[in-house]
This record gives C-alpha cells, sequence and structure tokens, in this order.
C-alpha cells in the first residue's frame, strides 16, 4: 500500500490560501497536515485558531493538526471544535501524556504523538498502545524548508519494530525534509504518512509533485 501524503499548509501561500486548499482537495493528497507553532516551544510563530477555522470551511480531506506549543492540554476541546481529525502533541511538551493523549481521544480525534529528532523511540514504550500515530520528526521543528536528517530511517526501521512488538495498530508519520529522493526510502522502512510542506508548494506543478510522491511509494 503506498504512503499517505499530507501536504503541509505552513508552505502554503497565505495571500492564496484558498487556492491552495482547492488544489490539494482536487489532488491526490490524503490530508491536511497543519503546524500549530506557539514561539514558545519552538522558535517560530505559525497561526492560530482563526487561520484553522478557514482552512477547515474549505478542505474536504482530513485535517492532521500538529500542535507545537507548550500546555497544549489548555485547546484540545477547541481544537475539536474547529473540526480537527488528527491531533498530535509533542512528548516533549506533555507533564501528563497519557492524560493528554486520554482528552484528546475523549473529544472525538485521532491521537497522535510527535517525537524531536534527539528523542529516543524507547519513551513511547509504554504507551504505543494508546497511539494511533507517531510523528517523527525528520528536521528541528520550528521551520519548513530544512534539511532532512539521516538518522530518521534507523529511528522509522525502530518504530516498526516496537510497533510490532506490542501489537499496537499505531501509523508512523514523517515531518520535515521529505522530498522525491527520500520518499520511497521512507516508505521501504515503514513510514505510512508522509508530510511534505515546500517540496510541495514550491515546486512548479504542486499537484503533480503529490502525484510524483504517491507514486513513489506505492
Amino acid at each position: 500500500m503506498s504512503s499517505l501524503i499530507a501536504p503541509s499548509i505552513l508552505a502554503a501561500d497565505f495571500a492564496n490560501l484558498q487556492r491552495d486548499i482547492e488544489m490539494v482537495n482536487a489532488s491526490e493528497a490524503d490530508w491536511f497536515h497543519i503546524d500549530i507553532m506557539d514561539g514558545v516551544f519552538v522558535p517560530n510563530i505559525s497561526f492560530g485558531m482563526p487561520v484553522l477555522k478557514a482552512i477547515s470551511k474549505h478542505a474536504k480531506k482530513t485535517l492532521d493538526v500538529h500542535l507545537m506549543i507548550v500546555d497544549p492540554d489548555r485547546y484540545i476541546r477547541t481544537f475539536a471544535e474547529l473540526g480537527s481529525n488528527i491531533l498530535t502533541v509533542h512528548y516533549e511538551a506533555c507533564t501528563h501524556l497519557h492524560r493528554t493523549i486520554q482528552a484528546i481521544k475523549s473529544e472525538g480525534m485521532k491521537a497522535g504523538v510527535a517525537l524531536n529528532p534527539h528523542t529516543n523511540i524507547t519513551v513511547l514504550e509504554d504507551i504505543i498502545l494508546d497511539l494511533d500515530l507517531v510523528c517523527l520528526m525528520s528536521v528541528n521543528p520550528g521551520f519548513g524548508g530544512q534539511s532532512f536528517i539521516e538518522n530518521t530511517y534507523q529511528k522509522v526501521e525502530q518504530l516498526k519494530r516496537l510497533i510490532t512488538k506490542k501489537g499496537a495498530s499505531t501509523i508512523i508519520e514523517i515531518d520535515g525534509g521529505v522530498t522525491s529522493t527520500n520518499a520511497k526510502q521512507l516508505h521501504d522502512a515503514g513510514a505510512d504518512v508522509l508530510v511534505a510542506g515546500s517540496f510541495v508548494f514550491k515546486s512548479e506543478n504542486p499537484s503533480s509533485t503529490i502525484s510524483e510522491l504517491k507514486q513513489l511509494t506505492v
């Protein structure tokens, strides 16, 4: 089965946001990936609730919302009300991760956990069965357009082994630096979802670029 492709809206043209959302709707993409950054957990501020509300009004595919914020628990219900289908929080930002995951699920969303590049897979041993998704950061979070960290392939394989060992149904998402040069290798290592931002939206034909990524992972 091919990987799911999730274009990252952070790289879209904000002066033409509806146009870019409709392009994703009409393309072979599977999800919208939406990064919410607070300037505290990561050194950048992206966009907040009003923009997500505008996106959800036009998006016809799964809204995969990635919170790069401190104390995400404060906003779980709000993100559910704004139409998020999947809500991913950072392991590094959660003091009581299990409680946060339960709160996400109680609002009817799928629950994901993201790991920064330096965080070891082993921290998920005790919670993997509760997770719908694990997002492996393949760049340091905060900015689009960064270079892919090569150690990611090994982390995907380690995570896949953990999922298999525990009998979990968790899917693996890769976020950062995904291009046509590494998509197949990530898929072969065990990635189920590929997030691509700059590579899609800065290309000459974003819709064709999405198709290319899809074909590479068949």
